[in-house]
């Protein structure tokens, strides 16, 4: 496998596609790089470099017991980046991955990247708050944590439904992706699955969204269950100042079917553009 130490110690895994300007790739929660595969793969196809790495306690990656936090994630993100040398990057993020990529924009800057993708990302702040009466209240997520704590293969096969959307009349469902998410989900440690969901839940990238100062897209579907549209894509379309938003209608949180497909043109179409 191929691996960088942190500076911290942590073994984390990486894969690298393809040649040309980086596209680096941050998943969503539980999941690892592999949830980014059909793009990682589409976008080294055509001319680019694919970079994807499966965060702390997540995946391939080491699960140590500190650090489970977003500072340390775009610190990491940050050393992967700086290891490789990678420069005017194409930075994408996914859900939770969507907040690595802020937070690293609002500890690191802007000088090694050219672009930025947020899909169904948690930012600006998920959590309702008297400012923020359009986020999901802390029940909820206090909801996922004693539900991975409890039995969290259970747990994670029920999320699949609704991540992906599968619960609405109508859905073609999969069970083979129901499957591949559960697989994923269960490579992630207990400590670090549990540690994160604070982290995407109760972290405000308000200020981070605000220091990104590169073309960036934001990209949501509107019946996303697990990331409401509107405290989230809305919200960081109005922070960010040069920001495109492009709402799939009836789209759910996960990538599969139409909205993968129409996702993967407009993903490419950014990176041309």
């Amino acid at each position: 496998m191929t691996t960088f130490t942190t500076s911290d110690g942590t073994e984390l895994y990486y894969k690298d596609w393809g040649e040309g300007q980086p596209v680096v790739f941050s998943h969503g929660w539980p999941l690892n790089a592999d949830a980014w595969d059909g793009q990682a793969r589409l976008v080294a196809e055509h001319g680019f470099r694919a970079i994807a790495h499966d965060r702390r306690g997540h995946g391939r990656s080491g699960q140590p017991w500190q650090g489970n936090h977003m500072n340390r994630y775009a610190d990491d993100l940050a050393e992967l980046i700086e290891s490789l040398d990678l420069d005017d990057a194409v930075l994408v993020g996914h859900s939770t991955g969507g907040g690595e990529v802020a937070r690293y924009i609002g500890r690191h800057g802007t000088a090694r990247v050219a672009k930025v993708v947020l899909l169904g990302a948690v930012p600006p702040l998920m959590l309702r708050t008297q400012a923020t009466a359009e986020g999901t209240p802390k029940d909820v997520f206090d909801g996922i944590r004693a539900g991975v704590a409890a039995d969290r293969s259970q747990f994670y096969w029920e999320l699949s439904e609704s991540f992906y959307g599968f619960n609405r009349p109508g859905a073609a469902v999969s069970e083979g992706v129901r499957r591949a998410f559960w697989m994923w989900s269960m490579q992630a440690g207990l400590k670090g699955a549990y540690d994160c969901v604070a982290q995407f839940s109760e972290t405000d990238f308000t200020e981070d969204l605000r220091r990104i100062d590169v073309p960036t897209l934001v990209a949501h579907g509107d019946d996303d269950q697990i990331v409401p549209i509107a405290a989230s894509a809305h919200r960081t379309s109005q922070l960010v100042k040069d920001a495109t938003l492009k709402v799939y209608p009836g789209a759910p949180h996960g990538l599969v079917g139409d909205f993968e497909k129409a996702f993967n043109d407009d993903l490419l179409n950014f990176l041309r553009g």
